[in-house]
């Protein structure tokens, strides 16, 4: 989701797919082209990558995109997650795709906060309905869906509490 009166949107939840790795990211509204842009302002004037000021498709995935590479089975999902930690494979694409969703929704996180069913996604203890619930969420994200972000984001599962597990 947008900003209604601006032209950013808020920093997302991404994943960097040359090397799998959790990292954030931000995109804003290009008026002249009428497109979303993804920047990394963390690697401007680095050579990391050609362009960070204007990120190419498949540079980085939202936590969305990458749940739905991993469900089609076109990502190894333990290639994916936090560098430095124990903290990759499905659990983190899952945890991802849910913060990315409360960042749709204008929601300020810290990347170690969880809530709802995300430890138990962590562990791989959520089942088959809350991976489907996870495909209705990229489903949302990926058609740029507002609507459809806010209804899913009122799920009491999905919604970052006023008091969060850190």
């Amino acid at each position: 989701m947008k900003f209604a009166d601006s032209k950013i949107e808020i920093c997302r939840y991404f994943l960097y797919i040359k090397q799998g790795l959790d990292h954030w990211i931000v995109e804003y509204r290009e008026d002249t082209s009428k497109r979303w842009v993804r920047l990394d302002p963390e690697i401007l004037g680095q050579d990391v990558l050609d362009h960070p000021e204007d990120l190419g498709p498949g540079e980085f995935l939202t936590g969305g995109e990458a749940w739905s590479a991993f469900r089609q089975g076109k990502i190894d999902p333990a290639s994916f997650g936090v560098y430095g930690s124990e903290n990759w494979g499905p659990g983190e694409i899952r945890g991802n795709a849910v913060k990315d969703l409360a960042a749709l929704n204008k929601v300020e996180m810290l990347p170690w906060d969880t809530w709802g069913r995300m430890e138990d996604a962590y562990k791989g203890e959520t089942g088959p309905d809350y991976d489907e619930l996870l495909d209705t969420l990229a489903a949302a994200c990926a058609a740029d869906d507002p609507a459809g972000i806010t209804t899913l984001y009122a799920r009491n599962d999905l919604t970052v509490p006023p008091e969060l597990s850190c």
